[in-house]
């Protein structure tokens, strides 16, 4: 069975804002293999309105507090809704500058450690959805050039009700407890988490 230490790092849809029981989907994801019998250590690394220039700046020192010597540690990332924020119009991250913040972030953290980028997932905003379907398709391909392993949250939860209607129950962004549900079960049965899971 699998014995591994996990840095979730990203914005608040890894925090888990919104669900009553605190454990977002990182924390279902755990708690889920851990019922098959695996050992996995949660490390949740989220921070409310990060977007990637943000994790870009932290991410390093935050992995690298949480390396244990002789252990099995991974990485998890997952942002990229706040980058497609606006102010006055404008938008607050440029998508190349997006991409190319992921590039860093994700080149160098391939270097450090095994790695999986779970991509922004869809909200109650048809304008901003449009940029979230554009950064996930773009940050698909720089997974695909890196060999990162990428989960497309967008076309995952868009197709389920779940999600939509435990968005709306929330604020718009940040779903209630079925939320979270539905997307660790999604990226529980991803290919990539299970081969890191069995």
């Amino acid at each position: 069975m699998a014995n591994i230490r996990i840095s979730f790092i990203g914005d608040s849809l890894i925090t888990g804002t919104g669900d009553p029981d605190f454990l977002g989907w990182p924390g279902r994801l755990s708690k889920a293999s851990a019922t098959r019998g695996h050992e996995v250590t949660c490390y949740n690394l989220g921070i409310r309105k990060d977007s990637s220039a943000d994790i870009l700046r932290r991410w390093r020192a935050e992995a690298e507090a949480r390396i244990a010597k002789a252990e099995d540690n991974r990485l998890i990332f997952q942002f990229g809704v706040n980058d497609t924020k606006d102010k006055a119009g404008k938008l607050i991250i440029e998508p190349n500058q997006a991409v190319g913040q992921a590039r860093d972030i994700l080149s160098a953290a391939k270097e450090l450690l095994p790695v999986l980028m779970v991509g922004p997932p869809p909200i109650e905003d048809d304008t901003r959805n449009e940029r979230i379907v554009d950064l996930s398709v773009r940050l698909s391909t720089l997974c695909g050039e890196l060999e990162i392993p990428y989960f497309d949250s967008f076309n995952g939860l868009r197709k389920t009700n779940v999600w939509s209607n435990a968005q709306r129950a929330g604020d718009g962004v940040h779903p209630i407890a079925a939320g979270y549900q539905i997307w660790a079960e999604l990226i529980e049965a991803w290919h990539a988490w299970r081969a890191w899971v069995p």
